[in-house]
């Protein structure tokens, strides 16, 4: 059974960070493409961060320079370093896994973060 859990997530105040981490297991992490995705309220979920299986990134415009996606193959973690957060971060973040970035196979279940101002 696949099965992606995020953790991580919480109140901080704008300026500050945070480390989202995503536990995979039930597939071969090694192996696939993995993101983080984010939705605010009343908008639409969008792809902040992308991880190949050969760790070449991608980031979205709006976090690039302060948030790092990484993964550690022999825990069968993804984490998504966040600093210098800012109010228009507040969103349920999600790890997602497989498939294509447009199309992902597995989903976490999401976790919130929310940045004060």
């Amino acid at each position: 059974q696949v099965q992606l859990l995020e953790s991580g997530g919480g109140l901080v105040q704008a300026g500050g960070s945070l480390t989202l981490s995503c536990a995979a297991s039930g597939i071969f992490f090694s192996i696939l493409d993995m993101s983080w995705y984010r939705q605010a309220p009343g908008k639409q979920r969008e792809l902040v961060a992308n991880i190949l299986n050969d760790r070449t990134t991608w980031y979205a415009d709006s976090v690039k320079g302060r948030f790092t996606i990484s993964r550690d193959i022999a825990k069968q973690t993804m984490y998504l370093q966040m600093h210098r957060l800012k109010s228009e971060d507040t969103a349920v973040y999600y790890c997602a896994a497989g498939g294509t970035v447009n199309s992902r196979e597995y989903w976490g279940q999401g976790t919130q973060v929310t940045v004060s101002s």
